[in-house]
């Protein structure tokens, strides 16, 4: 299967196009002086001493890298600007500058510890490279420029040789999978197949007991190959980087083992450990993934990165195998568990994305922060979020000689390339979605989310693995009208945390109450499932929603005798990707059932 390249694409309208100008206009700015004022991009001149205070930190580069990337996919998508070719082009001269005879480039072991390179698995050097070849293909890409890829392209050589050919390092395989999939990005952009070769023998490497890297420790998915694994382990983000790689190589070599494990780790997330936002990560000791069910909403760690990673991972199987459960999961992450990490002005993120908050709640227990920060020590998700948002269409579209599959609806238009295709809709706002197309296919494939029980479709049409097939003949008009209630939703039994509580969802939105629309206490609010919904304000860029809540009345005993006594009062409910926007404030998404 081919995909209509982003760069190709053009947001026209609608909440998209809101983000990607929110991105362009004011993150991409607030994230590279964030970066400036922690030295990030200073280090790239490895002008640093040994024991000074703003050392280069291991993953510096990485956060960089990001940063320059998402650069890259705003220069594809939009008009070249030259404030960011500039700064890219500085940071570029520096890392060719000092890297050195071999290519290798790591402003933190180029500066200290020079002669530990590749000795330590976990402290990020083939991550950073990783990031670094994913920033000089983006920018190839967008430019034409190839200086940055030569130099990449250098480095990735070196690190054959070292890991390769001559097996001259300290460990086998990338502590944090990363370069796994950069690499084949790499291969994609040069054609030189050395570079596929050298990621499927990372992926063939890891977990391999005469590796010596064998232990019961799943942090980093080494406690088995690949093709045995059965359950999604270990530290989120990690994990799923490395999914990522095994799904590009699976497809590359019509890999079947590979790709049944693939299916198999797709199923243990999405069905035992993912939160409804398309969230993963049950807990903040090492980042992880913990056990079937185990879903704590306000411990919950839910990692932006790690949703991202997750729709990489799921956009990557839509694309093997065309089936609706793939691009649904891309859906839950996008409008929930991705974008609350990024506060609605674009300037400050969130790390972590619980699904409950109380800052009342006083105790020496870990929480996670109540607000979203302009910078974090780790930042990692400021610049993995100005990359995914330029580049979002990406999911869109994918095709092969006879049918074009339609992913995702954004209003949107092509504007490169041999396919014409125009989506007009709000979705989703609404479920109404008009479609013009005029391609060399036979079938046109519309994806009818899972959550849609009913919808409309101008067209004859034949449904496949959760698609509306629909003939072409010239050029074409499809409306497609999903049905979009109100719905309440109850967790599996089995999450014992939400026994008794539902959620409500309308579309793929989810929507949590705020202590600032509806006083305090909300683990005691209750929702008739059966009651009066309204779409009410959207404040939010997507409407709210208006109900009638029920909660205890207040009395001063710690204790009474129990009735079925409830007060009334007008609930709102705002989309979860909006929550702490409005200063700090309860926040639940799993509401009692009355």
């Amino acid at each position: 299967m081919d995909k209509i390249k982003f760069s190709d694409i053009r947001i026209t309208g609608g909440l998209w196009r809101d983000k990607q100008d929110m991105v362009k206009n004011v993150t991409i700015d607030a994230v590279y002086n964030r970066f400036c004022e922690t030295h990030r991009f200073e280090a790239l001149k490895c002008t640093w001493k040994e024991g000074d205070p703003d050392c280069p930190h291991i993953f510096w580069d990485s956060d960089v890298a990001k940063w320059l990337e998402s650069a890259a996919y705003i220069m594809a998508t939009e008009e070249r600007d030259e404030k960011l070719e500039k700064i890219f082009d500085d940071a570029v001269d520096l890392i060719v500058k000092n890297s050195d005879e071999h290519g290798y480039f790591n402003s933190h072991f180029l500066v200290t510890r020079q002669n530990e390179r590749f000795c330590h698995r976990g402290e990020h050097e083939l991550y950073c490279a990783g990031h670094l070849i994913e920033a000089a293909v983006a920018y190839y890409e967008a430019t034409g420029k190839d200086k940055f890829l030569k130099a990449m392209c250098k480095y990735a050589d070196y690190i054959e040789q070292v890991f390769k050919l001559e097996k001259s390092a300290e460990f086998f395989t990338p502590g944090h999978p990363e370069l796994e999939l950069a690499l084949v990005r790499l291969y994609h952009a040069t054609s030189d197949k050395r570079y596929l070769e050298l990621s499927k023998y990372f992926i063939d490497e890891h977990g391999k007991p005469e590796n010596g890297e064998i232990s019961n420790n799943n942090y980093n998915q080494d406690d088995m190959p690949l093709r045995d694994r059965i359950t999604a382990d270990g530290h989120c983000v990690r994990a799923l980087y490395l999914f990522c790689g095994m799904a590009d190589i699976a497809y590359e070599y019509n890999d079947s083992g590979l790709l049944e494990a693939c299916k198999r780790l797709f199923e243990n997330i999405t069905n035992r450990r993912m939160y409804i936002t398309g969230g993963v990560g049950s807990t903040y000791m090492g980042e992880s993934f913990t056990v079937d069910y185990d879903l704590p909403n306000r411990k919950a760690y839910a990692e932006t990165c790690a949703a991202i990673s997750l729709a990489m991972f799921a956009g990557r199987m839509q694309a093997i195998e065309p089936n609706s459960k793939y691009a649904d999961i891309v859906e839950k992450v996008i409008y929930n568990g991705f974008l609350s990490g990024v506060s609605m002005d674009g300037k400050s993120f969130f790390y972590e994305n619980p699904l409950e908050i109380d800052p009342g709640f006083n105790n020496k227990e870990r929480f996670p922060i109540t607000r979203r920060q302009e910078i974090f020590s780790c930042s990692c998700c400021p610049p993995n979020i100005t990359r995914f948002i330029p580049s979002i269409a990406e999911y869109m579209y994918s095709y092969n000689d006879s049918v074009l599959y339609i992913h995702h609806y954004m209003n949107s238009e092509t504007v490169g390339g041999s396919i014409g295709i125009v989506q007009e809709t709000n979705y989703p706002a609404d479920g109404e979605i008009l479609i013009k197309c005029n391609i060399d296919k036979e079938y046109i494939a519309l994806r009818i989310p899972g959550w849609c029980k009913s919808f409309k479709l101008s067209l004859p049409y034949e449904m496949k693995n959760g698609y509306a097939f629909v003939r072409l003949s010239g050029e074409t008009e499809i409306r497609l009208t999903l049905d979009m209630p109100i719905e309440a939703i109850a967790a599996n039994k089995r999450v014992h945390e939400n026994a008794g509580r539902i959620a409500i969802m309308r579309g793929p939105v989810v929507y949590c109450a705020e202590g600032v629309d509806n006083g305090a206490d909300l683990k005691n609010v209750r929702v008739d499932i059966h009651g009066n919904f309204e779409l009410g304000s959207a404040e939010f860029l997507l409407p709210s929603i208006k109900t009638t809540g029920f909660r205890d009345a207040d009395f001063d005993s710690l204790y009474k005798f129990a009735d079925d006594a409830y007060e009334e009062f007008p609930l709102t409910l705002i989309p979860y990707y909006a929550f702490a926007n409005r200063g700090t404030s309860e926040m639940l998404v799993w509401l009692l059932k009355k």
